[in-house]
C-alpha cells in the first residue's frame, strides 16, 4: 500500500464557503497530536486506524464512521501488525450540524456504526472528490451532516413541516431552469423564501422526487440532446447547458438514458441518413 493523500475543495453553493475533503491511504504513517477548527468527519474504507482521543483509543474498521469534535486534540496511525489503512474525511464547519437541528452538537461517543449513513457518506465523498459541482455539494452534504447530528448527537431535530412546500418547489425549480450555467445558492434561495436552506432542501426532495442538484442535471441532460440531435460535439455542449465539462456531461447523461452523450449523437445521426 502506497503513501497516498488527496485533498479536494468544493464549495457549497456558487459564492458559498468551501469545505473540505481528504482521501487518504496510509501504510505507516502516523499523525502528530493536533486538532482542527471543524468537525472532522471519517469513513473508513480499508484497514485498521488506531485514534488517540479524549484520553483513550478509537479503533476503527471498514465501514465505520468516528466523528472528531472541534478544538478536541488526536492523533491516527496504523494497527499494530495491519497493513495501513484508507479513509475518506470531511472538514465541516459546526454551523453545518446544526442545520434541521436546535442547540449545539455533541457527539458522546466518537465511533458510530451506522451502515446506511457510512455508505450514503462514502459515495458523496467519492462523487464530490471527483467532480466538485457546487449545486451538488450544497444539495448532499448539508442533508447528511443533518441526518447524522440527528440520528447520533444530543442536538434535537427541528419541525420538519414546510409550509407551501410545492409552491417552495416549483419556485426553486424554475430559478434552476432560469439560471442553469451559473445557478444560485440553495442558502440564498432559502433566504429569498424566508426559509433555512435544510427546510428549502426537505420542501424539494418532498415535491420533486429528488435534490435539487439531481433535477437540475436531468434538465441539463435534456436540453443537451437537443443540441447533440441538432449536430453539435459532447465537448461543445456541455458547457452550454451547465456541464463542468465532457466527463461531466457523461456521467449525468449515462445516468438519465444509459447511453453517452457521443453514442446518442451517433445514433441520432444515423437515423437520420
Amino acid at each position: 500500500m502506497a503513501e497516498q493523500a488527496r485533498w479536494t475543495r468544493a464549495r457549497l453553493g456558487r459564492c458559498g464557503p468551501s469545505l473540505d475533503l481528504l482521501t487518504a491511504r496510509f501504510q505507516r504513517h502516523v499523525y502528530a497530536p493536533h486538532a482542527h477548527e471543524e468537525f472532522t468527519i471519517g469513513v473508513c474504507v480499508g484497514g485498521t486506524e488506531i485514534i488517540d482521543y479524549r484520553g483513550g483509543h478509537i479503533r476503527t474498521g471498514p465501514g465505520s464512521i468516528v466523528v472528531l469534535e472541534p478544538g478536541e486534540m488526536h492523533t491516527g496511525g496504523p494497527a499494530t501488525g495491519s497493513d495501513g489503512y484508507a479513509y475518506r474525511a470531511l472538514y465541516a464547519d459546526p454551523a453545518l450540524l446544526r442545520e434541521g437541528t436546535t442547540g449545539t452538537p455533541h457527539f458522546r461517543e466518537p465511533l458510530l456504526d451506522d451502515p446506511e449513513l457510512t455508505a450514503a457518506l462514502r459515495v458523496t465523498h467519492a462523487e464530490l472528490a471527483t467532480c466538485p459541482d457546487p449545486l451538488e455539494a450544497e444539495s448532499r452534504l448539508p442533508w447528511l451532516l443533518t441526518a447524522l447530528t440527528r440520528r447520533h448527537s444530543t442536538a434535537r431535530a427541528t419541525l420538519d413541516l414546510v409550509p407551501g412546500a410545492d409552491r417552495v418547489a416549483l419556485a426553486v425549480r424554475d430559478r434552476l431552469a432560469d439560471e442553469l450555467l451559473a445557478p444560485p445558492s440553495l442558502a440564498d434561495l432559502a433566504a429569498d423564501l424566508g426559509l433555512s436552506r435544510y427546510q428549502l432542501l426537505r420542501a424539494f426532495r418532498t415535491t420533486m422526487g429528488v435534490p435539487p442538484y439531481a433535477w437540475l442535471a436531468q434538465h441539463r441532460v435534456s436540453r443537451a440532446r437537443g443540441l447533440l440531435e441538432a449536430g453539435l460535439r459532447p465537448a461543445e455542449v456541455a458547457p452550454l447547458v451547465g456541464f463542468a465539462d465532457q466527463a461531466h456531461l457523461t456521467r449525468w447523461f449515462r445516468r438519465v438514458l444509459g447511453v453517452t452523450p457521443a453514442a446518442y449523437r451517433n445514433s441520432v445521426q444515423d437515423g437520420r441518413g
